[in-house]
């Protein structure tokens, strides 16, 4: 049987046997002086064309819009399905594909449309939403379905108004959070072209302009903290109208272009050169290939993410617990926390592909600059939240106060759902972990973004279902270990 303290020490070591294993050294001839240029960058921003600037948030925040929207119409149709093993296997694979592999994708298909943007947000965000509307809808309080007559039970009724009515503010509440993740994933989309903010903090840090790519980053910051500012009900209705008109939507694409790739650049290559599948030799051949495949890239790959994912699984958890008090109102007053908050807010804004490049620009492709990254980013996440859920604990009167009452009365309270938080996040560090490699960490990423360079689509195919499959072993495992240390409850995401 295990027991958190176990589950908890096991993952420490074993991630302390993975920094063994990982490149996490610091290529950079002189990282203390380019840490320096992008400091003075940082306080001295600047901002390009403002028509050029507010053109890239606008596609930002409409891409992030109607991509939500459109996935969390789908996710709310398929929620009632999630039992049956079918959609939980569909909703597992589109969910387990980084949007940028799903962009990259679309890309040799659509180019740089509209199109490539909102499906590789839409695809993977309707996997995300349907599993967790599913869970909230199961967690919520029955009895209103319960008082129901057994025959009305499988009613579309009962579902509106027994379930989806009682879930409504939480699934709310949900939706925001998912909105907020659609903007990063948004701007990310930028790293392959399409024109978000990422595509012009990407082209500046490399240029070196680090002034004019903390003015990006400003506004960025920007729209995520003023996220509840204008995501009211009414506003966000005009905001998503608003979005559909200004996203251009014509498309010209040739069909014989999608119908080559979808038969003919996409399948491997002993495939499309065979006469005939029926020939013993062209099975022969293709497994030979897979094994070439899995020998030169699958295994190295493989390997590297899995380095990645369970260091920076364990130092998320670490930069949770030391963050989580910075907004606690068990530890600090209203006036304190608020600069606690703000930190927060930055680190959690900025999306681990976008942070990782700051950090590859100072000590070079390493997994250091993937470590820091996906750490920061996913353990402000769950100290943000954590730390907010500590408003309704109750202290005993005359509870210890500093040191003594974060390490004997609040951590050991909030640590289950601490735990419940992390393992949610397992899934998502390990599709970060395999996108970071196009920043030349030679993650499962770096292999797929190098085959869709050479223009080798059957291989980055076969590389994206294998980080798919990785993402859905990851998922069945945490899933199991959430079950056994009986973390079942769905964390609340304010």
């Amino acid at each position: 049987m295990m027991s958190i303290r176990g589950v908890s020490v096991s993952f420490v070591i074993l991630a302390m046997v993975c920094i063994a294993f990982a490149d996490i050294e610091v290529i950079a001839a002189d990282p203390w002086s380019e840490f320096g240029r992008i400091g003075l960058g940082f306080i001295t921003p600047s901002f390009f064309s403002w028509s050029e600037l507010l053109t890239s948030l606008a596609n930002t925040i409409a891409f992030a819009l109607v991509g939500v929207a459109v996935a969390a119409g789908l996710g709310l149709l398929l929620a009632p399905f999630f039992h049956w093993r079918v959609v939980r296997l569909f909703c597992s694979f589109i969910r387990s594909v980084h949007e940028l592999f799903w962009a990259l994708l679309f890309l040799q298909v659509f180019g740089l449309h509209t199109v490539t943007g909102l499906l590789a947000i839409i695809i993977p965000f309707t996997g995300i939403f349907t599993k967790v509307y599913a869970e909230i809808l199961e967690e919520v309080d029955q009895r209103p379905l319960n008082a129901l007559p057994i025959k009305a039970l499988n009613t579309g009724s009962a579902y509106i108004y027994a379930r989806l009515a009682v879930a409504w503010p939480q699934l709310v509440i949900y939706t925001r959070y998912r909105l907020e993740c659609g903007i990063r994933s948004s701007s990310v989309l930028g790293f392959v072209g399409l024109p978000t903010l990422g595509f012009h903090l990407e082209t500046y840090f490399k240029q070196g302009d680090y002034s004019q790519a903390a003015g990006v980053l400003y506004l960025f910051f920007l729209i995520i903290a003023s996220l509840r500012l204008w995501t009211h009900r009414r506003g966000l209705l005009i905001l998503l109208l608003a979005s559909l008109i200004w996203l251009p939507f014509e498309l010209s694409t040739n069909p014989e272009i999608i119908l080559r790739f979808l038969t003919h650049d996409i399948l491997p290559q002993p495939m499309r050169d065979a006469a005939s599948l029926l020939d013993v030799s062209v099975w022969a051949d293709m497994f030979n290939w897979c094994v070439k495949l899995v020998q030169t890239q699958v295994g190295i790959g493989v390997w590297n993410t899995l380095l990645l994912t369970m260091i920076s699984l364990v130092g998320s958890g670490i930069v949770t617990l030391l963050l989580y008090p910075l907004v606690s109102p068990l530890f600090f007053r209203k006036r304190w926390r608020l600069p606690g908050h703000l930190f927060l807010v930055v680190l959690r804004s900025i999306p681990e592909l976008m942070l990782a490049f700051v950090v590859v620009v100072m000590v070079g492709p390493s997994m250091l600059p993937a470590i820091i990254a996906l750490s920061l980013h996913n353990g402000a996440i769950i100290a943000h939240l954590i730390g907010h859920s500590t408003i309704t604990l109750k202290l005993p009167l005359g509870a210890a106060r500093g040191l003594n009452r974060y390490a004997y009365e609040v951590t050991p309270r909030i640590y289950r759902p601490f735990l419940a938080f992390l393992f949610y996040r397992w899934e998502v560090i390990l599709r970060e972990s395999a996108i970071l490699g196009i920043l030349g960490i030679h993650t499962l990423g770096f292999y797929v973004d190098s085959a869709f360079e050479e223009l080798r689509f059957d291989r980055a195919l076969f590389l994206i279902l294998i980080t798919a499959l990785l993402n859905i072993l990851v998922d069945i495992v945490s899933r199991r270990i959430r079950k056994q240390l009986r973390l079942t409850a769905l964390p609340e995401i304010r």
